[in-house]
């Protein structure tokens, strides 16, 4: 059986919890030795984080865990936001999303552990494009224009810094919180002005003639841009299941290692699942490398910091990340002795 693929937005979690939940949970059973999970549900920001679409079409996870009986469901999210607030209330176990969504999750004290890194490609993946026929041609001149971008996301602060280079602050340009689905349709009707999106899906609308490159983050941008996107797991869950969790990060750590040994068809596989343009991929992964290792480092943890800071000036943020809470190695450490006893 293959892993269950379902696709979320806000509006669809919060109707199916009947509430949203950030904070901790509470009343944890004592698990017995015996106990296992009936299903493990891991979520990503649509169309996936590189490591969520290879679990997909390679089934990796689906092969480590049948052996047990345990199901495994991927869900896609329309962004980070639903992904943590599911995450956060324990209507799925795990998410590979961004470092913003991750650090309000963190920053609002919920019941959630970073127990490693979905990526820290070391390029910034955002694009800013307009329309091919815009008389925009800087991106100050987007001061009092609208502009589509998944509120909340990386691309959001990207966005927000590269304004900030020009003189610009994010608060003087209007945000329409939607996804390159509707941004895309919305640009070719002249209802907004630019869009901010992944480098892939929005390359793919300039190849196909609808969008004109205003600024793009990978070659304009700075590389302390470039901030790790976190894997994160729901605190009771990861209590109750530490072996699980373990597992799971051991899968993570081969699947990372796999990616780099096989990059073609790595880069072939995240094409064809995503839609996205090959040539955006190949210039995000222009080193031959995936950036895909879960470690998380000192160097990443200040990483983390400085984007926390920056959020918080830029009104993107409530709250104060606690990272010895926040942050356990403990799981990343046990999946590494598998390996090695293996």
């Amino acid at each position: 059986m293959a892993p269950r693929l379902v696709s979320l937005s806000r509006r669809r979690v919060v109707q199916a919890l009947g509430f949203v939940a950030l904070a901790p949970l509470a009343g944890t059973l004592p698990a017995r030795a015996d106990d296992k999970p009936e299903v493990i549900r891991i979520g990503s920001t649509a169309p996936g984080h590189l490591k969520f679409i290879l679990y997909r079409n390679k089934k990796r996870l689906e092969q480590e865990f049948a052996k047990d009986g345990i199901r495994v469901e991927l869900a896609t999210f329309d962004g980070g936001g639903p992904a943590s607030v599911a995450l956060g209330s324990g209507a799925i176990e795990f998410t590979y999303i961004g470092n913003n969504p991750s650090l309000r999750l963190g920053a609002a004290g919920a019941d959630v552990k970073a127990i490693g890194l979905s990526s820290w490609v070391p390029s910034n993946e955002t694009l800013v494009v307009v329309r091919p026929d815009s008389p925009i041609k800087s991106l100050a001149e987007l001061k009092g224009k609208k502009v589509a971008v998944l509120t909340g996301t990386v691309r959001h602060s990207t966005l927000a810094k590269a304004l900030k280079e020009t003189g610009v602050s994010i608060k003087d340009v209007q945000l329409l919180n939607i996804g390159i689905e509707s941004s895309g349709p919305a640009l070719a009707r002249g209802d907004i002005d630019a869009i901010a999106e992944s480098t892939g899906p929005a390359q793919k609308l300039v190849d196909l003639g609808g969008a004109r490159v205003l600024f793009d983050a990978g070659i304009s941008g700075k590389r302390e841009w470039a901030v790790p996107h976190v894997l994160s797991v729901n605190g009771t869950f990861a209590r109750k299941y530490p072996d699980i969790v373990a597992r799971l990060l051991a899968i993570d750590i081969e699947t990372a290692r796999w990616a780099d040994a096989h990059p073609e068809e790595t880069i072939d596989i995240f094409v064809k699942e995503t839609g996205s343009s090959e040539k955006a991929v190949r210039a995000t992964y222009n080193e031959g490398k995936f950036w895909q290792d879960p470690a998380i480092t000192e160097e990443a943890v200040r990483a983390l910091q400085a984007e926390e800071a920056f959020m918080a000036e830029s009104g993107l943020l409530k709250g104060k990340v606690d990272y010895g809470t926040w942050i356990d190695r403990s799981y990343y450490d046990a999946a590494r002795k598998k390996l090695a006893n293996n």
